[in-house]
């Protein structure tokens, strides 16, 4: 059963996490607000995207301080 379960996840994954991810955004639409609930997933954007970049580099963060502050100046 569980494998069955498996295999239509792996089959339709991105369709699940669709709608997994709708039905999320709608439930805080509905009970915290338009305004918060973007809040909400503009941190949750940014979180993936600096975990993304965290993945793909590890010095990221360093160099983006390096960019915005002084070098040197954080460590």
């Amino acid at each position: 059963m569980l494998r069955k379960i498996y295999k239509f996840y792996r089959k339709y994954h991105y369709c699940i996490n669709g709608a997994a991810v709708g039905l999320l955004t709608g439930i805080l639409f509905v009970t915290l607000g338009i305004i918060k609930t973007v809040i909400i997933l503009a941190c949750v954007y940014a979180g993936y995207f600096v975990g993304k970049k965290l993945m793909a580099d590890k010095d990221f963060i360093k160099k983006l301080f390096d960019r915005i502050l002084p070098p040197g100046s954080y460590r």
